[in-house]
């Protein structure tokens, strides 16, 4: 049996060796059909954003090596920086040990425009552990 959507297919999901040591991959979709993708800068290993990939998503970032993921809020497929200019090529995809995430190593054209507040990551607020504020941060200097 595949789990199959959008005509992306992968092998289900499973439990225990097979899922943790086999060597094919089986996405372990969560109830809304998702897996949390996290992508870095391929070069600094920078964290740049964390969204989610329906298996439509992952099937299109395998297939084309651009980086594309599922946006809960529209509802809808988003191919990152079709609009900004700043695609996200993918070298490299990894999936951790249950198989319910997976990490891209990206480069992008404008780093830029990584985040939609025009940063060049998402993560540019660090939490103060003394007060517990957010404290404004290039996380890149951290």
């Amino acid at each position: 049996m595949t789990f199959e959507k959008s005509g992306a297919t992968f092998a289900p999901a499973t439990t225990g060796a097979e899922q943790e040591e086999g060597s094919t991959f089986r996405p372990q979709f969560d109830a809304n059909g998702l897996v949390t993708a996290i992508a870095t800068d391929r070069d600094t290993g920078r964290p740049l954003m964390v969204a989610h990939m329906n298996a439509e998503a992952l099937s299109a970032t395998i297939e084309t090596g651009i980086a594309h993921y599922w946006s809960r809020s529209r509802k809808t497929l988003w191919k990152k920086g079709e609009t900004s200019g700043a695609l996200q090529t993918v070298h490299e995809i990894w999936t951790d040990c249950d198989q319910d995430a997976v990490w891209l190593r990206v480069t992008t054209p404008k780093p830029e425009d990584t985040c939609h507040t025009g940063r060049a990551s998402c993560f540019y607020r660090r939490i103060d552990r003394e007060t517990g504020g957010l404290v404004l941060s290039d996380s890149s200097n951290s």
